[in-house]
C-alpha cells in the first residue's frame, strides 16, 4: 500500500468515527450474526452518536466551510436520531422502507457527490447505499434474508468508515497499492 495519508480534519475524522461505529453496531443487529443482538440494541448508539455527535459534527464542518462533509454528517445525523427515536414506535413494513429508500437517495446523493473525496469515503456512502436499498426493499417484500444480506453491507461500509477515521489519526495508510500514470506496457516495433 502506498502511504497516502490524509490527516484530515478533526472534524471529518470525528464524524467518520461516529458514523462507523454507528454502522458496525446496526449492521451487526441486522445480521443477527452474534446471539442476543439485533438492530433494535443500537437505538442508543444511532441516537446519540450516530444522531446527535454526528449532526453536531456536521455543524462544525460547515463552520469550516467544509459543504460536503457538513451536508453529509448533518444529513445522516439526522438519519440515525430519527431511526433511534422511532425504532420502538409501531410502524407498518411498507412506512419503514419508504423511510430507508429515502435514506438511501441520500446516501446515493453523497456517493455521487464524493468523487473528490478519498477511496473510503466514497466506498463508505456507496455501501450505506446498498445496505438501505437492500433494507428498503427487505421491508417492502417481507424479507428477513435481504435484512441480512443489507446488515452486511452496513457492516462493511462501518468498517470502512472506522478505518478511514482511524487511519487519519494513526497516520496508517489510505490508499490502494498502484502504477503512476502514464507508466505501462509499451509495445515495441
Amino acid at each position: 500500500m502506498d502511504k497516502d495519508v490524509s490527516a484530515g480534519s478533526i472534524t471529518s475524522t470525528l464524524g467518520h468515527l461516529a458514523l462507523g461505529l454507528t454502522l458496525l453496531l446496526f449492521g451487526l443487529g441486522h445480521t443477527q450474526v452474534i446471539d442476543g443482538v439485533t438492530a433494535a440494541d443500537s437505538v442508543s448508539l444511532a441516537t446519540y452518536v450516530g444522531g446527535i455527535a454526528l449532526f453536531v459534527a456536521g455543524l462544525f464542518a460547515f463552520r469550516d466551510h467544509d459543504a460536503f462533509t457538513g451536508t453529509a454528517f448533518t444529513a445522516l445525523g439526522a438519519f440515525w436520531f430519527t431511526w433511534g427515536v422511532t425504532a420502538g414506535a409501531q410502524m407498518s413494513a411498507n412506512a419503514t422502507g419508504l423511510f430507508l429508500l429515502l435514506f438511501a437517495l441520500v446516501a446515493l446523493s453523497l456517493t455521487a457527490g464524493a468523487s473528490g473525496a478519498p477511496l473510503l469515503t466514497r466506498g463508505t456512502y456507496a455501501l450505506l447505499f446498498v445496505a438501505l436499498l437492500l433494507l428498503a426493499v427487505g421491508q417492502f417484500g417481507d424479507s428477513g434474508g435481504l435484512g441480512k444480506v443489507g446488515g452486511w453491507f452496513a457492516v462493511a461500509g462501518g468498517a470502512l468508515a472506522w478505518y478511514g477515521a482511524t487511519a487519519a489519526m494513526a497516520h496508517w495508510p489510505t490508499a490502494l497499492p498502484g502504477r503512476a500514470a502514464g507508466r505501462g506496457v509499451t509495445a515495441t516495433g
